[in-house]
């Protein structure tokens, strides 16, 4: 599976979706799954390297965007 941005990867509690891909870093939004109190739109912005995304990433499931 190769990385793209815009791609959304969902983990137990979180969304990590792709906003900047470079040759070593990822820039990426992680935001709390749908729950009680999570307003849309919400979430932090990270920068980390390759390796520590796809560690994040590993067991995460690949959904597709809503539009």
């Amino acid at each position: 599976m190769k990385l793209q941005q815009g791609q959304l990867w969902k983990t137990t509690d979180t969304i990590l979706r792709l906003v900047k891909l470079e040759r070593l870093a990822v820039e990426y939004k992680a935001i709390p799954a749908a729950g009680p109190g999570v307003e849309p739109g919400e979430g932090t912005h990270h920068r980390v390297t390759k390796k520590e995304f796809c560690r994040l990433i590993k067991g995460a499931t690949m959904t597709l965007p809503t539009t």
